[in-house]
């Protein structure tokens, strides 16, 4: 027998974008799918509604949150491009890329959003729930992570359901994330936090190497996903394991068989896609705790790295 489905959910389709979009201009949260995770959004001019994000996901209000527009011609009206920015947002925009810039003058985004910096984060998604979100909410959305703060963030709707349950208000169910990890971050040539656009392409776009800036000086949070913890399951993990210990759910890569695994073949893409999925039953298990097989740091496996390294840190 099938499971009934969860009273808070809806299929993707025409109805289910319309409700949400008169939600979200009622000031409510609603969880939807972009290419990255789920996402939590509210109107980014409401800070009612962003408060609410902050209250439902238990998360520091110090911590900005990224934007998400229809177009490069929305971005412009809430944030000042420089060359870099124009180049890097013609190459990956709409796309898992996230661009931290000045705020225009007179913006309409509430200071929540921003943590009272001066700057936004702020980028196009490729995902046709999250588009067609926005353009018939006819709102710029503020959306991080569709979770409680710190934990793993969520690739399914059953993730945003488990992890948030009432909190969020009307989930749009359209099967799992492409790509698996959160967008990668870049602020001018610094990479803020790495994600499914490498380091590499962005370089290329740029004609210099990029650099990285993912732990913030000094302690200070200039964009999201700079937290030393975070997307953490709540039982501990061992990284770098070849096997299992008897109290250990072993997630497996390439040559190293486990109760999961992100590939088999080995493929990064294919792994970063599976990461938040196979800690999510990792952690669901019967085991005390959770071991990662090693895996390599190179272009999207950076991003996979990040995650871990974060994950792993109590």
């Amino acid at each position: 027998m099938m499971a009934e489905p969860h009273p808070l959910v809806r299929r993707y389709g025409t109805a289910a974008i319309a409700e949400a979009a008169a939600a979200i201009r009622a000031g409510r949260l609603v969880a939807i799918p972009t290419e990255t995770v789920y996402g939590l959004a509210a109107d980014a001019g409401d800070s009612a509604a962003v408060a609410r994000i902050y209250a439902a996901k238990g998360r520091p209000s110090f911590n900005p949150l990224i934007v998400h527009v229809r177009d490069r011609a929305e971005a412009e009206r809430l944030a000042v491009f420089d060359r870099a920015a124009d180049a890097l947002a013609a190459a990956f925009w709409p796309g898992p890329l996230t661009l931290v810039l000045p705020l225009r003058a007179g913006a309409p985004v509430a200071s929540l959003v921003t943590a009272g910096l001066d700057t936004v984060a702020i980028r196009v998604p490729a995902h046709r729930a999250m588009r067609a979100l926005i353009e018939a909410a006819g709102r710029p959305l503020a959306a991080p992570s569709a979770n409680r703060s710190n934990g793993i963030s969520p690739t399914r709707a059953a993730h945003v359901v488990a992890s948030l349950g009432a909190a969020a208000e009307l989930v749009i169910d359209d099967g799992p994330c492409a790509a698996g990890l959160e967008s990668t971050i870049v602020a001018g040539a610094t990479l803020l936090r790495p994600g499914p656009v490498t380091a590499e392409a962005i370089g290329r776009v740029l004609g210099r190497l990029v650099s990285g800036g993912g732990q913030p000086a000094g302690g200070t949070i200039t964009a999201p996903g700079q937290l030393a913890t975070h997307y953490a399951p709540a039982k501990p993990l061992r990284l770098g394991a070849g096997w299992a210990e008897p109290d250990e759910w072993l997630i497996g890569f390439d040559g190293v068989e486990g109760d999961d695994t992100l590939s088999v073949s080995g493929d990064l893409t294919e792994a970063a896609a599976r990461l938040f999925d196979a800690l999510h039953r990792a952690d669901a298990s019967d085991r005390a705790r959770i071991a990662v097989a090693p895996l390599p740091a190179t272009g999207i496996g950076e991003a996979i790295h990040d995650r871990l390294r974060r994950a792993a840190t109590r």
